[in-house]
């Protein structure tokens, strides 16, 4: 059954609330394949997220299933359209008892997208709340544009360099988007939003997913890839990737090397992007 989505609110406020797009058995399934294959961090160094949890849909057959899920297709398809690419995806891994936090930020600043159409699904894997450290959000926030960002020297902050906005915000007004497993929730590339520590006594865990329509482009000079979920690209600004037919198989693992080493360059070369990935 396809879940209908409140596309005005999505525009208002910038966000939507989860949403019950996964059954609970699915979100288990999904979970237990996550942990067998991502639990364990492979860093290409201490910079970067986690290869193995950044654009898993090219390493593992079950990631890949999760960006083409119809029901997820059908409510991202309300908010951009019925043309989809899946642009990136990283895994939000919070061990128990964990300090660490995302700080405050916009997505935008570090994929060099345009025009900013960019919608990311939140996909919860396990429950994401306030002691768990479930990200929050301010509404509207995405109506101020592009927002200035700095870095800020904590090793406990899942950016790579801390990378924050710079200016100072009103939390009182943020909003915690609670999930359960299965629960998707949708924020606008400029939405500001943070995540704080995981103060609970099991791991969070969820997948943030960026889908773009077709008619956005990379900024660069780098030519980046990106999977078709969806519809037809009638652009071409992208090289479009393929699933993997086995789990981090050569010719997979080759196609997501391939993948991030552009991913990586493109991040470094745009200086809102720096060293974020």
């Amino acid at each position: 059954m396809t879940i209908t989505l409140d596309a005005d609110a999505y525009r208002r406020d910038g966000y939507l609330p989860g949403a019950p797009i996964f059954t609970t058995a699915e979100a288990r399934r999904m979970q237990a394949e996550c942990a067998r294959d991502c639990a364990v961090e492979q860093r290409p160094d201490e910079r970067r997220q986690a290869s193995n949890r950044v654009k898993p849909y090219l390493l593992f057959p079950w990631a890949a299933k999760l960006v083409r899920h119809p029901a997820l297709l059908d409510a991202v398809e309300q908010l951009i359209g019925p043309d989809i690419l899946v642009f990136h995806t990283t895994i939000w891994w919070k061990d128990a008892g964990t300090p660490n936090f995302v700080p405050w930020h916009q997505d935008g600043t570090y994929f060099g997208l345009a025009p900013f159409e960019h919608v990311t699904a939140w996909v919860a894997l396990t429950p994401s709340t306030p002691e768990s450290g479930c990200v929050r959000i301010l509404p509207g926030s995405h109506t101020e544009g592009q927002l200035a960002h700095r870095d800020q020297a904590d090793r406990r902050a899942m950016l790579s360099r801390g990378q924050t906005l710079a200016r100072d915000l009103d939390e009182t007004k943020a909003v915690d988007i609670v999930l359960a497993p299965g629960e998707v929730s949708f924020h606008h590339t400029l939405a500001c939003h943070q995540s704080g520590p995981n103060r609970s006594t099991a791991p969070r865990v969820g997948i943030g997913v960026s889908y773009i329509p077709p008619h956005v482009r990379h900024i660069g000079d780098t030519r980046l890839s990106a999977m078709l979920a969806r519809g037809e690209d009638r652009f071409g600004n992208f090289d479009l990737e393929t699933a993997p037919r086995a789990n981090a198989d050569a010719a997979a693992v080759a196609a997501h090397a391939d993948a991030l080493g552009r991913f990586w360059r493109a991040s470094e070369s745009i200086p809102e992007m720096a060293h974020v990935h």
